[in-house]
C-alpha cells in the first residue's frame, strides 16, 4: 500500500475524522471505499455525446411538465402530427 496526503479545510477533516469513527474505520480506508463506490458507479452510468452535453441544460421543462410532454409537444408542432 502507498501513502497519499491531501489537503483539505479544517472543517472538511474533523468531519471526516467523525464520519470515519462513527463507520467504524479509518479516514484511509473510508477514503479507499468512496473511490471505489464511485468508480463503479461511474462505470454504470451511460456516456452521453458531445451534442447531448452541450444541449443540457437549454431548456427548463415547465412545473406540471414531463421531459417527455416537452418533447410530445416540440414534435408535434414541428411535424404537425
Amino acid at each position: 500500500m502507498k501513502k497519499l496526503t491531501l489537503s483539505a479545510e479544517p472543517d472538511v477533516i474533523a468531519e471526516a475524522h467523525r464520519l470515519a469513527e462513527l463507520q467504524g474505520t479509518s479516514v484511509s480506508a473510508m477514503f479507499s471505499r468512496i473511490v471505489r463506490l464511485l468508480s463503479q458507479r461511474d462505470r454504470k452510468r451511460p456516456r452521453i455525446g458531445a451534442a447531448a452535453k452541450k444541449a443540457t441544460g437549454l431548456i427548463q421543462v415547465p412545473e406540471g411538465k414531463s421531459d417527455r410532454d416537452v418533447l410530445e409537444e416540440a414534435l408535434l408542432e414541428k411535424y404537425g402530427l
